[in-house]
């Protein structure tokens, strides 16, 4: 089941009954072996729209992103779309992120950043809806789930360029 290291395996449960002050359940320790892939396999059963991440958001989010998610002690989600070839480009989700089911996987292990791993799958759709919607790449009525946000195009998609160097062979 466990497809890294003992040593990195050790490490997430350490941080993991700390951060819960008990030790970890075996459904807890499932979600951090979970491998997330950019084209959205390995993402997990559940669902979410963006109205249930606005409420969400609110809650447990806006803290630190602000009200609108247009940043405070924490990044802006939301803006910066054409900015990146710019002299002050804004690296958001609607313009840097390539790839939503990648979204999905960071939210899902980093955020809330003092609860980290803490949110359930249907919470994490619902906020990276929040986010998608927020961004205008999805309308307010979509359901995201593991088969919509893996077809999911972001606006940055094509941004990202195969990595040039000689020494570093596309797999």
């Amino acid at each position: 089941m466990w497809k890294h290291s003992p040593a990195l395996l050790l490490c997430t449960l350490t941080a993991l009954a700390q951060q819960v002050g008990r030790a970890p359940a075996t459904d807890e320790i499932r979600q951090y072996g979970l491998t997330i892939a950019p084209d959205g396999k390995g993402l997990p059963a559940g669902k979410g729209t963006p109205a249930q991440g606005r409420e969400l958001f609110s809650a447990k989010c806006a803290r630190c992103h602000g009200e609108k998610a247009q940043g405070d002690i924490g990044p802006p989600l939301v803006g910066g779309q054409g900015t990146l070839a710019t002299k002050k480009p804004l690296k958001t989700v609607g313009s840097f992120w390539p790839y939503a089911p990648t979204v999905w996987d960071y939210v899902h292990r980093a955020m809330p950043f003092d609860k980290a791993g803490t949110l359930q799958n249907d919470e994490v759709y619902s906020l990276v809806a929040y986010v998608l919607f927020l961004n205008g790449i999805i309308a307010e009525q979509d359901t995201m789930d593991a088969k919509s946000l893996a077809k999911v195009r972001m606006p940055n998609r094509d941004g990202f360029i195969p990595d040039p160097r000689p020494d570093v062979k596309p797999k």
